[in-house]
C-alpha cells in the first residue's frame, strides 16, 4: 500500500457512468451530546479503471490525487460480488 492512504469499504449504488462507480459508505458515531449512536452514510465517487464492479457489490475504496471534479477515490479490490 502506498504511504497509509484512507482506505472505505463499502456498497456500490451506481456504475452507470464510463469508468467510475459511486460507493456508499456507512459509519457509525456516537451523538456529541446525546450519546446515542448514529448511522451515517456518505457517498464517493471512485475510479474504477476496467469496470469491474456492479450494483451492489462489496468494494474497498482508497484515497487518490483528483483524478476530476468530483472522483478522488480508487478502486482497490471487489470483496463480494452481489447475488
Amino acid at each position: 500500500m502506498r504511504n497509509n492512504r484512507k482506505t472505505f469499504t463499502g456498497t456500490v449504488v451506481s456504475a452507470a457512468s464510463d469508468k467510475t462507480i459511486v460507493v456508499q459508505i456507512s459509519r457509525r458515531k456516537k451523538h456529541p451530546l446525546y450519546g446515542k449512536m448514529i448511522t451515517t452514510t456518505s457517498k464517493l465517487h471512485a475510479h474504477d479503471e476496467g469496470n469491474e464492479a456492479g450494483v451492489g457489490d462489496t468494494v474497498t475504496v482508497m484515497a487518490t490525487r483528483p483524478l476530476s471534479k468530483m472522483k478522488h477515490w480508487r478502486l482497490i479490490e471487489i470483496v463480494e460480488k452481489a447475488k
